[in-house]
């Protein structure tokens, strides 16, 4: 069971307990106006999601780790690696992301996950190359993408949602 640690944070696979944090967090619409249409997640839709989270932790040896904060053992949402699969044109890839309840935004806490989740990509998984994907306008994202060293390599329409994006990437070298 991989577990990674940083000075604030514990990045764990996901538990029952987790699903109505998550739950919260998917149902913020300031949360989820940067995610595919915009539309907020009920209880069953987290459910369903962290379900395919945990399934392809078992099918591509990686996925989405519930971000724990250390000192109180809330969940503050989710970063990890997953293959962007909604956006063909980049692929073969794996992706970076992240998504944090908005009472853990404007303290580092995306980037100090991300971050980690990027070194266990590289260190622990040999991946040459990650990438990041946001929507144009979600400009905080894009300050993490810049703070993990990632750069603009396109701008693109995501086909899901029809919302144009800026795919970032980072090589292992």
């Amino acid at each position: 069971m991989v577990v990674l640690e940083t000075p604030r944070l514990i990045l764990r696979r996901w538990r029952e307990e987790d699903v109505a944090p998550m739950a919260a967090v998917n149902a913020d619409p300031e949360v989820m106006r940067w995610i595919r249409d915009g539309s907020v997640r009920d209880e069953q839709q987290t459910r369903g999601g962290i379900q395919a989270w945990e399934r392809e932790w078992e099918s591509q040896g990686f996925g989405l780790f519930a971000v724990e904060i250390r000192s109180t053992g809330e969940l503050a949402g989710f970063t990890g690696l997953s293959v962007p699969d909604f956006l063909p044109e980049v692929l073969p890839a794996v992706e970076v992301g992240w998504r944090l309840g908005r009472s853990h935004w404007g303290q580092g806490l995306a980037t100090e996950a991300a971050r980690a989740a990027v070194r266990f990509g590289f260190e622990d998984r040999g991946l040459e190359r990650i990438v990041s994907i946001a929507q144009v306008g979600n400009d905080a994202s894009e300050r993490i993408m810049t703070k993990l060293g990632m750069h603009p390599v396109r701008e693109t329409v995501n086909p899901t949602g029809g919302r144009r994006v800026r795919v970032f990437e980072l090589s292992s070298e």
